[in-house]
């Protein structure tokens, strides 16, 4: 009877395995990705299946919010953006700004104010300065938001500007602060701050939103000031970590270009709300006097920067951000400088950057010496031996962590934001970049790569072809799960 039993479950699973694979093919997918589930169904019986309805099924096909809806929202974005003269850009990033334009609705401004952080306690000094100045509103949205001594500062700021009359509004993802009890939450909330957690993950609502999560780093202050970039509030950014420092970028922006940061997270609050906001008072007038420069031991650009920002999440037609990257390198002529801590590159990205390099263009790529996530350490070393062969500088980071999501092009283009180079940031999750088209900000992020590159080490095809076998092994057995990691 054990031998009935035990034939029919075998018989039922492989059937259910199948059929999953067949929803797998007819989903139409990127084939690496299809091929990667295909492995993981076959050679990891039940787990496998779990792991797919958790991490696996498609969320391309729902709607964040309607076509009216989005238009009611960048109603008075548009108008400035329509108001202002004409940019003046090489044809090469107006293609590529004409892109983000025409897919993410992102809308370029002229004349903004820019101040880049190397260092998360400037970044968090600035923030608090500008929040303690905030008259209006203060929109927060992070990945993680720790309940350590970092994160209880920013929440005491938060409530001591709400006691003074300030609306304020905190998004975070509910994966990423998972860990967070809900007290530390509660105490906002009871001083009348708005408090939401991103896509929250309960059984049995579980299915796939565990996979997709919102990773943007946004504040805006006034509807006048806004920040994007790699850090999240917890102590590690500032303080770093046991085996070293943390390295990230992160940047402050005044002017017009806040419209696309407040679009953003009005976009996000009202996917977990439901409330769709679009006073004037959320997109204040900006004018050259309004324009805030000022910031607390940052790289401050003194030039008026083209921005534009730029979003990207799993449930859209296209995948913008990583579409933007593909032109992004391919235009360029002279270099290209990246910083991301993980290199796991879709095929588009992979190949745009062996073709740069290969057509004679100075292609340079800096990702951490030591990880903080072995699995996905090992999966980025398993792509090393591809840039190397095609001419791309690798360097590794020796003086901590680097958590810096940074592109500088040909002294013309540079972009500072929230998305690794991997298939998560491009497939999964809600992303935010700032693109910027000027010189001196790109010499600036240029000149930050080239004080990094002090605490590196060149890799060299000897250096890396001396490296064991079982390193050799590892690194192309997870490389065939790459596109899950």
């Amino acid at each position: 009877m054990s031998d009935f039993f035990f034939a029919a479950f075998y018989i039922t699973y492989m059937l259910v395995v199948l059929s999953t694979v067949v929803f797998v093919v007819l989903d139409n997918r990127d084939p690496v990705k299809a091929m990667a589930w295909i492995l993981v169904l076959f050679f990891l019986p039940v787990i496998g299946l779990v792991l797919y309805f958790f991490l696996g099924r498609s969320n391309r096909k729902e709607k964040l919010i309607s076509k009216k809806g989005y238009s009611r929202l960048i109603k008075r974005p548009k108008a400035a953006y329509q108001m202002q003269e004409s940019l003046n850009v090489g044809e090469d990033k107006s293609r590529i700004m004409s892109f983000f334009k025409n897919v993410n609705n992102a809308l370029p401004f002229d004349g903004n104010k820019v101040c880049v952080f190397t260092e998360g306690s400037s970044m968090f000094l600035s923030l608090l300065r500008d929040i303690y100045n905030a008259k209006h509103h203060i929109h927060v949205e992070f990945y993680i938001l720790k309940d350590d001594a970092v994160g209880r500062m920013l929440r005491d700021a938060l409530i001591y500007k709400s006691r003074e009359g300030v609306k304020i509004r905190v998004l975070y993802d509910d994966v990423g602060c998972w860990k967070v009890d809900n007290d530390f939450y509660d105490l906002m909330m009871c001083e009348g701050i708005e408090v939401q957690g991103f896509l929250k993950v309960r059984f049995p609502v579980f299915t796939s939103k565990v996979n997709y999560r919102n990773h943007r780093k946004i504040v805006v202050i006034d509807g006048k000031i806004g920040y994007i970039g790699g850090m999240n509030i917890a102590e590690r950014y500032l303080c770093g970590l046991p085996w070293g420092i943390w390295r990230d970028t992160h940047v402050r922006i005044s002017g017009r270009a806040v419209y696309g940061l407040q679009t953003a997270f009005l976009t996000d609050w009202f996917t977990v709300e439901r409330s769709l906001i679009t006073s004037s008072d959320y997109f204040p007038k900006i004018n050259n006097e309004s324009i805030s420069a000022s910031c607390v031991d940052g790289h401050c650009i003194k030039g008026e920067s083209i921005v534009q920002i730029v979003t990207s999440d799993p449930v859209s037609e296209w995948r913008d951000i990583m579409q933007g990257y593909v032109m992004s390198i391919s235009s360029a002529k002279n270099y290209i400088y990246i910083q991301t801590p993980y290199l796991l590159p879709t095929e588009p990205v992979l190949k745009a950057l062996q073709s740069a390099a290969l057509s004679g263009v100075d292609v340079r790529i800096m990702i951490p010496k030591k990880g903080d996530s072995r699995l996905i350490h090992i999966g980025t070393m398993s792509y090393i031996d591809d840039m190397l062969k095609a001419g791309v500088k690798v360097y590794l980071y020796k003086k901590g962590f680097i958590h810096s999501k940074l592109m500088v092009c040909d002294d013309n283009l540079s972009t500072v934001g929230s998305t690794n180079m991997d298939f998560r940031s491009f497939e999964h999750n809600f992303e935010a970049n700032a693109f910027f088209y000027d010189k001196e900000t790109a010499l600036a992020l240029k000149n930050i790569f080239y004080d990094d590159i002090k605490s590196c080490m060149l890799l060299t095809h000897k250096i890396w072809n001396s490296r064991s076998a079982k390193n050799k092994v590892l690194e192309s057995v997870v490389r065939l799960f790459s596109p899950l990691l």
